[in-house]
């Protein structure tokens, strides 16, 4: 059945994956609607931009007058929220933003929703959904080797950034719960891949080794992450939208647990092999030299990882790539995209704004 799917955050890293998919794997029509922080790249879309299926709304989610008028026009038949602010490090440094955009932005976008829903017909009331994108980092970190986040995890938040996304759970799930707001929860683990931001690992590990420059690991390098491949997430995502059911949880993993040392390495060791002469070094040593320990970051949660046996039973859903090839594929992209991140490097990613139909 085709839909009418506003995504929110649609010109961020994960937002983008879900458009391109929706856009090109489906017949949905798509609606984008993303503030265009720092972290939005409408360059990340421009494959579907000329769609007919596919508009573009500048709008934040702190708006609500803005957002209703994007209800009323595009009528949607499902949300997918996954405007956030999202890096732990600049929520260390400057809280406010993400309490502003997690927590008041998704009751704005709550409220917008509500207020559609509740005048749709009857059978249209029935078949809407509000899908909220969060993170297994509400759940904080794991001590044992062998434990796993399920869908019933204690909530223990350890960052602002993490604590803001609890918040925007806990809203979603009393929307439902108070007014009956049809909504489906996800909680990810970390997610790689193309058109990935250059301020979070991979990214910033790849282009850093390229440049020559210190590839910087927190502490020993010992955390360990859930690795999952951005596409993998985006059809994750697609298949809780159309066939979860409503008021359920589903936690999407990569079944990819790997140290983050373990990460730079296998980064370094790609590079070795794809681009031995890219650096800007004396000689073609291996990239691994350019690995280097610094001082953790404060609240530093040690391990995640999540158990997706739930989406796979229910939804029939699992991840496509190992992390083998997922990263391999990272890496290829980032040597054959480079005018895509330098623009992002240098910000001129910025002034030219593409946009699909609006």
């Amino acid at each position: 059945m085709t839909s009418r799917i506003l995504v929110t955050g649609g010109a961020g890293f994960i937002g983008s994956a879900v458009v391109r998919h929706l856009i090109l794997d489906s017949s949905h029509e798509v609606a984008n609607l993303d503030k265009l922080t720092y972290a939005g790249n409408l360059e990340s879309l421009v494959d579907v931009a000329d769609s007919p299926r596919y508009r573009f709304y500048q709008v934040d989610i702190c708006d609500g007058p803005a957002l209703d008028k994007v209800f009323t026009e595009f009528q949607p038949t499902a949300v997918m929220h996954l405007a956030a602010e999202s890096h732990v490090d600049r929520s260390i440094d400057g809280p406010a933003d993400f309490i502003e955009t997690n927590i008041v932005g998704t009751y704005t976008l709550l409220e917008a929703a509500r207020r559609y829903w509740v005048g749709l017909p009857d059978a249209e009331k029935e078949t809407f959904r509000f899908h909220h994108i969060s993170t297994d980092e509400v759940y904080g970190d794991l001590e044992g080797t062998d434990d796993l986040f399920t869908e019933t995890t204690p909530y223990a938040p350890s960052s602002p950034y993490s604590a803001s996304k609890a918040s925007s759970d806990h809203l979603v799930r009393a929307w439902h719960r108070t007014y009956g707001l049809p909504v489906l929860l996800t909680n990810c683990s970390n997610n790689y891949g193309p058109y990935h931001f250059p301020e979070k690992l991979i990214p910033h590990m790849i282009l850093n080794a390229l440049h020559g420059k210190p590839l910087p690991v927190y502490g020993d390098g010992l955390q360990i992450r859930d690795w999952l491949y951005v596409e993998d997430h985006a059809r994750a995502l697609v298949e809780v939208v159309t066939k979860g059911k409503v008021g359920e949880t589903y936690n999407i993993g990569g079944h990819n647990e790997k140290r983050n040392l373990e990460v730079v390495e296998t980064i370094c060791d790609l590079l070795d092999e794809l681009a031995p002469q890219a650096a800007d070094r004396e000689q073609a040593r291996s990239y691994r030299e350019l690995i280097t320990f610094v001082k953790d970051r404060p609240g530093h949660d040690l391990r995640y990882a999540i158990d997706a046996s739930k989406i796979e039973r229910e939804l029939g859903w699992k991840p496509q790539e190992t992390f083998e090839s997922g990263i391999r594929k990272t890496v290829q992209w980032y040597l054959g995209n480079r005018e895509w991140w330098e623009r992002v490097l240098n910000g001129s990613y910025q002034l030219g704004r593409l946009g699909g139909k609006a």
